[in-house]
């Protein structure tokens, strides 16, 4: 069977109850216009652009990219599947959890 014509199934949009429990498990993260967000200052802007290369290694590991903005040592992320409409998915929750993995480890807090 050929598998380069079909598509993975696109991921379910979050409903609301659902996306505030995901929200409780990420306290650096806030669910606004529908998507999902946070800011991180980093303890240099050395060390933010080291998490910026940091989030990009891990969005290229599972093919799924966030905004990213970089502000010296300001470092803002905004997250949504893009494939849904630009809606919230659990892939942005478990990216949005490897992110605060990544700031926690470079030292930015939110």
């Amino acid at each position: 069977m050929d598998t380069s014509t079909m598509s993975a199934p696109k991921p379910a949009v979050l409903g609301p109850d659902d996306l505030a429990a995901s929200l409780d498990q990420l306290p650096d993260w806030r669910g606004r216009l529908g998507a999902l967000h946070t800011a991180y200052v980093a303890p240099s802007a050395a060390a933010a652009l080291a998490l910026v290369a940091a989030i990009g290694e891990a969005a290229e590991s599972i093919d799924h990219h966030p905004d990213v903005d970089w502000r010296y040592d300001h470092v803002f992320v905004r997250s949504t599947t893009h494939q849904v409409g630009d809606e919230v998915t659990e892939r942005d929750i478990q990216l949005a959890a490897q992110i605060s993995s990544l700031a926690a480890t470079a030292g930015a807090r939110a």
